[in-house]
């Protein structure tokens, strides 16, 4: 039975293309966090790697600055990422790398999904949950509930404290439905907006975002600290390795 189902599962299973943003400043880490090494190999490549054993994942889309793009062709067989297909110059903002990433994707791709070069960690489950709701609803992010109290400040003052079972922290890949992240945010870079987030793009465009299933480790790599952090959790799933 389980492979008859598995079997209709992949005759329903959409045509999914991943672009990975990868052309920010590293501002935060001080030097360009997606080549330092994590564990033997740049996070980038860690990044890639998780990606390729996704099997929700038809082809991968690298969005990064042109003095790497050929740096990562290169290393494209070295790191075993045959699903990458494309390397393509980003923009001046997320938004605009964002969209010069999506407008590369495949024309089979009913779903695009976009996420941080700087994740290392995510996971197939992860993949094909938020693919699986944006199947649904068409547009979907992986978020975990926030576990600290948060406060909002003005000029240093608390002027409200909102209810934690409200909210949560929102990871990537972020899924869509194909045509409406590309006229999301095609619309987002003419009206010179730009966003942190994809889905806000999608929210600014009128649409609803769904929540899928998050996973705590799914962390972004920002500051020397997470480097720390990265190196544990990697020796935990690998066993030291």
């Amino acid at each position: 039975m389980s492979t008859i189902s598995d079997n209709l599962r992949k005759l329903r299973r959409r045509f999914c293309s991943v672009v990975v943003v990868a052309a920010g400043s590293s501002r935060r880490m001080g030097k360009d966090k997606l080549f330092l090494p994590l564990c033997g190999q740049p996070v980038l490549a860690r990044t890639l790697q998780a990606l390729q054993r996704c099997g929700d994942v038809d082809e991968i889309i690298v969005v990064t600055r042109e003095e790497h793009m050929e740096e990562i062709l290169r290393s494209r067989e070295e790191w075993g990422v045959d699903k990458l297909t494309q390397v393509t110059p980003g923009g001046a903002t997320r938004t605009e790398s964002a969209l010069c990433g999506v407008m590369c994707a495949n024309r089979r791709a009913e779903i695009i999904c976009i996420h941080d070069g700087a994740r290392p960690f995510v996971t197939p489950e992860v993949v094909s949950d938020v693919v699986r709701v944006a199947v649904t609803y068409h547009a979907a992010a992986p978020a975990v509930p926030v576990k600290d109290t948060i406060k909002r400040a003005e000029g240093g003052a608390v002027v409200d404290t909102p209810n934690r079972d409200a909210l949560f922290a929102v990871q990537t890949p972020q899924a869509f439905q194909a045509d409406l992240i590309k006229g999301a945010l095609t619309r987002a870079v003419q009206e010179g907006m730009s966003f942190t987030d994809d889905c806000a793009a999608v929210e600014a465009a009128g649409a609803c975002v769904h929540l899928s299933k998050g996973d705590e480790e799914n962390i972004k790599l920002t500051t020397p600290l997470d480097m720390d952090i990265a190196a544990a959790i990697f020796a935990r799933r690998t066993g030291g390795a």
